[in-house]
């Protein structure tokens, strides 16, 4: 909820970060708040929050030892 309001305070306005930012921190609640941003908000929100999402189910196997 806050999100966009302070980025835009620290001077990000671009939407593309905008929405990663949104994507990686707030997950699903801040890809809907893209949305109502912008179709290239929303998407990049969507795509960070896939990626971590895939990042994790790889890497946190190999991080704490499962094989």
């Amino acid at each position: 909820m806050a999100g966009p309001p302070l980025l835009l305070r620290l001077g990000i306005c671009d939407e593309r970060i905008l929405g990663v930012a949104l994507g990686i921190n707030a997950h699903a609640v801040g890809t809907a708040r893209a949305l109502e941003i912008s179709a290239l908000c929303s998407a990049c929100a969507a795509l960070a929050m896939g990626l971590c999402g895939a990042l994790t189910a790889i890497l946190l196997p190999l991080i704490i030892g499962i094989h």
